[in-house]
């Protein structure tokens, strides 16, 4: 992978006045391999391949909490086949056809371009509304489950485009979704020998797996001031998150230093994450890593990433391998559902739409005392 100068289809400013500034991602050019893991012995079914993953995995989660996966079995035409998918939601739909699947109080459906902002950030500061538009398929529930029955948020359906409109959409988007939750939960004997778990551990929590697919445009931009973001420093609400590569720049990763780079990966890679909720079960052991997603120069980028998560009243406690000997964890135990609520309500403005005014914010999870 070259200079990100090269990259972007950016020049370094060779000279400006006082009152100039240069376009943000010319601002650093580091680019890093981030760890990758081969799962070829484990979709092989080898006998020893939970044994050649563990060690690179948990070096990975400890330090960077970012890597990718090869080898991962993930047919190759599934992940072409999205990228076909995402331009056709966000490019043949009128603005008005997709406002008519837009985002429910469940956080499914669409968010247009400049409808959200981050309201909090440690990672930087974060003043303009970011110009990612996305569309979120997430699991459904049988209609007579009890929580649908009840109108629990996060519990009600995800609002499709009709068939009509946009032929074999949900088809092959909901193909990929079962793919990467297949390839997700095939991890579960990883992530256990990773933290030092009985084998087994995790299965009782993902018993319903909740998961959600992000289907994210951001619109190319000729120059990007400082603090612009196509989506802002975060860090992922779960427990782990996979994305394939998108075509065009833009993701950036911040290192323990607190410096940005932008993350290098072979080809036919899927890049894997750690989210919150992990980070909180394992008290801070593996690292729920920020990172952001500035807007591209040259064309329209498009990201497909997949979150999988707990049931989402999977209550997560902290691990019995990540357990202090000398003091409380730092967390209290919490489930999914009040972990993910409490982090939206928190971090996106479009979310205050689905809240009591009298609730405009949801308490901090309690750290254990």
């Amino acid at each position: 992978m070259g200079d990100i100068r090269e990259i972007t289809g950016l020049k370094e400013v060779e000279s400006m006045n006082a009152f100039e500034r240069p376009d943000a991602r010319t601002a650093n050019t580091d680019c890093r391999a981030i760890p990758v893991v081969d799962l070829g012995p484990l979709i092989r079914g080898e006998k020893d391949a939970i044994e050649k993953i563990t060690a690179p995995w948990r070096d990975a989660c400890e330090n960077l909490g970012f890597l990718c996966v090869i080898n991962h079995g993930v047919d190759t035409r599934l992940i072409e086949d999205m990228e076909t998918q995402s331009r056709r939601f966000h490019d043949d739909l009128s603005v008005d056809q997709k406002m008519q699947v837009r985002v429910t109080k469940d956080q499914k459906g669409f968010i247009p371009s400049k409808a959200t902002i981050l309201t909090h950030s440690s990672y930087h500061a974060h003043t303009k509304l970011d110009s990612v538009e996305c569309y979120v398929v997430a699991t459904d529930f049988p209609d007579d489950q009890a929580e649908v029955v009840k109108g629990t948020q996060f519990y009600g359906p995800t609002p499709w485009p009709p068939e009509k409109e946009l032929p074999g959409f949900k088809d092959s988007v909901t193909r990929y979704m079962s793919a990467i939750e297949s390839l997700g939960l095939s991890l579960l004997p990883v992530w256990e020998a990773a933290l030092d778990l009985s084998p087994g551990y995790f299965k009782p929590y993902f018993e319903k797996p909740y998961c959600y697919l992000r289907i994210a445009k951001y619109p190319k931009v000729d120059f990007v001031q400082e603090n612009e973001f196509g989506l802002g420093a975060h860090a992922d609400t779960g427990f782990m998150t996979f994305l394939p590569p998108a075509l065009e720049p833009g993701l950036q990763i911040l290192d323990k230093d607190k410096n940005w780079f932008w993350p290098s990966v072979p080809k036919g890679a899927i890049i894997v994450n750690i989210g919150q909720f992990l980070a909180r079960w394992t008290n801070d052991r593996f690292r729920a890593t920020p990172h952001r997603v500035l807007p591209p120069k040259n064309n329209d980028r498009y990201s497909f990433a997949c979150f999988i998560n707990t049931s989402l009243d999977a209550v997560a406690e902290c691990l019995p391998s990540c357990r202090p000997s000398d003091s409380p964890p730092k967390y209290e135990a919490q489930s999914y559902l009040s972990f993910f609520e409490w982090y939206m309500k928190r971090t996106y403005v479009h979310y205050e739409d689905f809240t009591d005014s009298d609730s405009k914010r949801a308490e901090t999870p309690k750290s254990a005392s």
